[in-house]
């Protein structure tokens, strides 16, 4: 199996490509980031997010796309832009027909740490072990979206029951709309309690 994690975020949406099967080591295909500059306005950033995402599925041909799950931080707009960027990755992998994942932070680093606390170094360094690589990926943006696709590989691709009803490319983008929907939800509840906490 080849999976396509993708660490959504604004600045900075990483991406990483591994190929195998569970109970075996993974093996590196691609790791990188796309970059956009904060003074670009939002939905301009969105495109070029939009169009590294499709470039990186044309050239790799993953079989599944795994995200990062959206949670309430509390800086709002870091919230907003990760969320934004989630989206386009699912609309992009759905649009082409390609499951999509969600893994919390805890999952991913359970997955490659055996802790669901660890921390961003001992993710980077467990992910250098896995892949051997000679070098640490950097930066730590490239190392999640790695750490994304092993987790989803050692999971078996297990796919939810949305997933699983989804079948078609139609119900794939139907899951994607949900799951957006989720987020949004997901954001307007984080929004909520911030305000709520003032």
């Amino acid at each position: 199996m080849r999976v396509l994690g993708v660490d959504p975020g604004l600045t900075r949406c990483g991406l990483g490509i591994v190929e195998g099967t569970p109970g075996r080591p993974p093996r590196l295909v691609a790791v990188g980031v796309i970059r956009t500059p904060a003074d670009l306005d939002v939905a301009k950033r969105l495109v070029r997010i939009e169009a590294g995402i499709e470039e990186w599925i044309e050239e790799h041909r993953p079989d599944a796309v795994a995200v990062e799950r959206v949670f309430a931080q509390h800086n709002v707009r870091t919230v907003m832009g990760t969320a934004q960027a989630s989206g386009i990755a699912m609309v992009v992998a759905a649009r082409r027909g390609l499951p999509v994942a969600l893994h919390t932070p805890s999952e991913v680093k359970a997955a490659v740490t055996g802790s669901g606390r660890a921390d961003k170094e001992q993710v980077t360094t467990m992910v250098t072990r896995i892949l051997k690589l000679a070098e640490r990926p950097t930066p730590a943006d490239a190392a999640d979206a790695l750490a994304l696709a092993i987790c989803h590989v050692w999971r078996g691709g297990v796919p939810n029951r949305l997933q699983e009803a989804a079948g078609s490319r139609g119900g794939a983008e139907a899951l994607a709309q949900a799951q957006s929907r989720l987020q949004v939800a997901r954001l307007r509840a984080a929004v909520a309690a911030q305000e709520g906490r003032r």
